[in-house]
């Protein structure tokens, strides 16, 4: 037979057993959330207009210098006109005789070639600016410059010598087919002749350094 379980004698004295303590689990931290990253791309910094062209701002001041020269040279030629009383053969007294450029065709010529370089040297001073302002056209408007340079430089040229060649004779006359010389009485309309004559060669000079300079700005803007 099994024997009887004894019965578990307490001590009154002895301190009451406390319950096992449960070992606290402290709560996880919920990480802080990433920051999304950006679905756009950052856009690229705008790189920094190129310089400006050294060869298109003196292109630019040429032409403003060619338009200048050539505008003042038609308003002195215009107004080159003078009056004065002339002993004629038919006549018993001196009569007065007026000189004008448009009794001269060199001189109506002249005239009229530098109205043709004062409207081309405006167009193309506008054009340079268009050109400064976006660099990238310079290409397509270079070989146009220098041809129309060229094209320009020769009409004026011409009509710049054809009118110093009647200043010349009116200066100094031709004795040996008896052209007289009449500045020694038109001195005032040959002292306007002469300053818008030295302004024509002037605007002439000025297209030759400008088909120069055009040319250098072809031969540097060719790839090696």
């Amino acid at each position: 037979m099994a024997e009887p379980e004894k019965a578990v004698e307490l001590d009154p004295e002895a301190p009451p057993l406390e319950p096992e303590a449960k070992p606290e689990t402290e709560p996880k931290a919920n990480p802080a959330p990433e920051p999304a990253a950006k679905s756009d791309p950052e856009a690229p910094a705008t790189p920094p207009p190129p310089p400006t062209d050294i060869f298109l701002l003196t292109d630019l001041v040429l032409r403003v210098l060619v338009l200048a020269s050539v505008v003042s040279s038609i308003a002195v030629t215009v107004t080159s006109h003078q009056t004065k009383a002339v002993p004629l053969p038919r006549f018993p007294s001196p009569v007065p005789v007026e000189a004008k450029f448009s009794d001269t065709p060199a001189l109506v010529y002249f005239v009229a070639a530098l109205s043709v370089a004062g409207l081309y040297s405006l167009i193309s001073a506008l054009a340079s600016v268009c050109v400064i302002l976006h660099p990238t056209f310079s290409t397509k408007f270079l070989p146009y410059f220098l041809i129309w340079d060229v094209v320009i430089l020769g009409i004026l040229a011409s009509a710049t010598g054809a009118a110093g060649a009647v200043a010349y004779v009116g200066l100094k006359g031709n004795s040996h087919v008896g052209w007289t010389k009449v500045c020694n009485v038109y001195d005032k309309f040959c002292q306007y002749l002469a300053s818008s004559v030295s302004l024509g060669l002037f605007a002439s000079v000025l297209l030759v350094f400008l088909i120069i300079l055009s040319t250098l700005s072809l031969h540097k803007k060719i790839p090696k």
